[in-house]
């Protein structure tokens, strides 16, 4: 039961609102801040379920100073002697709180050493190699001018737009190509990052 007192304001919150972001993480935040008692397991499936989820967890990074970094071969942040990967103290290892304790994924660059360009380098390589090209430019080949209404080959914005359509239909079909490639290889493709 929930009662309101004479406190209590309601107010609305519009998605892309400047706002937005932080109500909902403020109330993610007391959603889930003891989620473990919220359901409690009936069957034997449920509660070996529940057991594999936390032994998962155990071994998952929870924050940048946590020790199991070192599994992925990066130095936590402020390291010291005996830090054990899978002994963890933090709350997020905690079979009450199943992970949710507070930021679970640092933004990448922040514990890779890699930009975004580093990324969109790494996936490009990795798709080169899977086609068979190679990702070298030949920068003496080209020169670059700005197109002008002018020239020749100028295509008003209409038809550029319907150009570049079909030439991202073409990369998405080689990179669907070269995940399949990869498949029948036993190669995995590098992870897509998102970094903030």
């Amino acid at each position: 039961m929930a009662r309101f007192g004479p406190k209590f304001d309601a107010q609305g919150v519009l998605a892309g609102s400047k706002d937005a972001s932080r109500c909902i993480g403020y109330l993610t935040k007391y959603l889930v801040k003891d989620i473990g008692t919220c359901h409690t397991p009936d069957t034997d499936a449920q509660r070996d379920h529940v057991t594999r989820l936390v032994d998962a967890l155990r071994y998952e990074p929870c924050s940048p100073t946590c020790a199991n970094w070192l599994r992925y071969g990066i130095t936590p942040k402020n390291p010291r002697k005996g830090l054990v990967p899978g002994a963890c103290k933090g709350k997020a290892h905690r079979p009450d709180h199943l992970g949710y304790a507070g930021h679970r994924v640092l933004v990448s660059r922040k514990w890779s050493g890699k930009t975004l360009a580093d990324h969109r380098g790494d996936r490009k390589q990795w798709l080169m190699d899977m086609l068979g090209l190679s990702a070298t430019e030949d920068t003496g080949r080209y020169q670059w001018e700005q197109v002008t209404p002018n020239d020749t080959d100028y295509l008003p914005p209409p038809k550029r737009l319907v150009r570049v359509v079909a030439e991202r239909m073409r990369w998405k079909h080689a990179l669907d190509e070269a995940r399949r490639r990869a498949q029948e290889h036993g190669a995995d493709p590098p992870a897509t990052s998102r970094a903030a």
